[in-house]
């Protein structure tokens, strides 16, 4: 049996397209890639406890906040109001990313 190749559409009873089937090599190649991975602890904390995400990625990574403010460049106090902000803007969001050695948009969630 040949590997298809093209999408496959399947319809509904009206003949309205329903669903997409693809080739699983393709899936993989365009879906596989963007996904975001943020760990259980880190969602749990934020949820349950109500930390912030780069409060509980922190954390989850075993960093202190000095540790943090250090590899940002910036004191232990700017770094904490960081941790503390409800929404912090997007190039803090990077920079904190950056330092941690994750994705943006594990942090932003």
């Amino acid at each position: 049996m040949s590997k298809p190749t093209d999408p496959q559409i399947i319809r509904d009873q009206h003949g309205n397209p329903a669903f997409v089937v693809i080739p699983y090599d393709e899936f993989v190649s365009r879906y596989e890639e963007k996904r975001v991975w943020i760990p259980n602890e880190v969602v749990e904390k934020t949820v349950m406890e109500g930390v912030s995400p780069i409060r509980a990625w922190r954390e989850h990574l075993g960093l202190t906040q000095e540790e943090t403010a250090r590899r940002l460049g910036v004191t232990q106090s700017a770094f904490a109001q960081m941790e503390r902000a409800k929404r912090p803007r997007k190039t803090t969001l990077q920079k904190v990313a950056q330092a941690l050695g994750i994705d943006v948009a594990q942090l932003d969630f």
